[in-house]
């Protein structure tokens, strides 16, 4: 039986080295340690032995039990290290790789042109005032002189609420508000979002616009024909030139709309201005005496001019984007050249 347990002892050894996978060493356990293991079944049969071999041989037994255990123990964790280390090569990063660039959100280009236009006027002593874009009637077409028979205030130019609101049309009733509220002298540009029911080329149902306006007693059209210009040539170059044609708008009188020299061919004529040489950016007057009434200004006290320019199309012009409905339709691959 001490032959039988050292061969058992080498051939356990011998097949451990062997082992490749958990099965194969489960299979290799029962093999020895099972119900039926050649190791248990040695070990059942001790009892046969006389009293002068069982303590030498029950100590052997008990040594070759032990190491055995041992050896599996170790091949145990031996496997389950090399699992763990596939696992993670299987699962590494590759740090020397370069990471990705995160992508940053940038302003709109529609955006871009509002903060400058806010910020050209800023400079010039004008106060950022906004309002609501659902409006009364009253705010949006009565106190601006409009008269009821207008063609603005028709269905087919406006979008019409309830209980006689609508979404603005422009935001010159911001400054029927401001006036309200402010005696003279006033200095404000509007900027905010206006609705119109029309949709081609060079307009949105949804648009941006920056009105300003300018009260005082002395207030003057040179002043205000100085102050677009200045506005121009900051927002276009200082080779920018500008015209007034006459106009007619009902909370101006005299009333002009501006075009200045094309900022796509600098005069020459091109595709974006028609070939004329001239594009129009806004209209602008001075504010009508009737509008001073509504607000219980006195028009023999005090003047002002008013100006409104579409920001959109100030966009158009400064990147010289040939479609307006383009900045709304969310082509990532348009949005980030700006």
């Amino acid at each position: 039986m001490k032959a039988e347990l050292q061969a058992i002892q080498a051939e356990a050894l011998a097949a451990l080295k062997d082992v490749k996978t958990p099965d194969m060493l489960e299979s290799l356990r029962i093999t020895y340690f099972g119900r039926r293991g050649k190791l248990t079944e040695v070990m059942k049969g001790m009892g046969k032995l006389s009293k002068e071999e069982r303590p030498e041989i029950g100590k052997l037994a008990n040594e070759v039990r032990a190491r055995l255990t041992a050896a599996f123990e170790e091949t145990t964790q031996t496997l389950h290290r090399q699992q763990q280390e596939q696992q993670l090569a299987a699962e590494s990063v590759d740090i020397t790789l370069p990471g990705r660039k995160p992508a940053y959100g940038k302003a709109h280009p529609v955006m871009q042109t509002l903060e400058r236009i806010e910020a050209i006027f800023r400079q010039m002593g004008f106060e950022v005032v906004t309002g609501p874009d659902i409006e009364t009637e009253y705010y949006n077409f009565d106190a601006l002189n409009t008269p009821a028979d207008h063609p603005a205030r028709d269905l087919h130019d406006t979008f019409y609420l309830t209980d006689g609101h609508l979404l603005r049309t422009h935001t010159s009733p911001v400054q029927i508000r401001a006036m309200e509220n402010q005696k003279p002298p006033v200095r404000i540009i509007v900027p905010g979002k206006c609705y119109r029911v029309d949709y081609d080329v060079s307009h949105t149902p949804m648009f941006h616009q920056v009105e300003g306006l300018l009260v005082d007693k002395h207030a003057t059209f040179s002043e205000l024909k100085g102050i677009l210009t200045s506005f121009a040539r900051q927002m276009f170059g200082d080779k920018t030139q500008m015209r007034f044609r006459p106009h007619f708008f009902p909370f101006t009188e005299p009333s002009a709309e501006v075009d200045i020299s094309c900022a796509v061919c600098q005069g020459k004529g091109c595709r974006s201005c028609g070939g004329t040489g001239w594009v129009e950016i806004l209209g602008a007057g001075a504010v009508d005496p009737a509008v001073f009434e509504a607000v219980n200004y006195d028009p023999d006290e005090v003047t002002g001019f008013a100006f409104g320019m579409g920001v959109e199309r100030i966009a158009n012009l400064q990147f010289h984007i040939p479609d307006i409905r383009t900045l709304y339709e969310s082509d990532l691959r348009f949005l980030r050249q700006f």
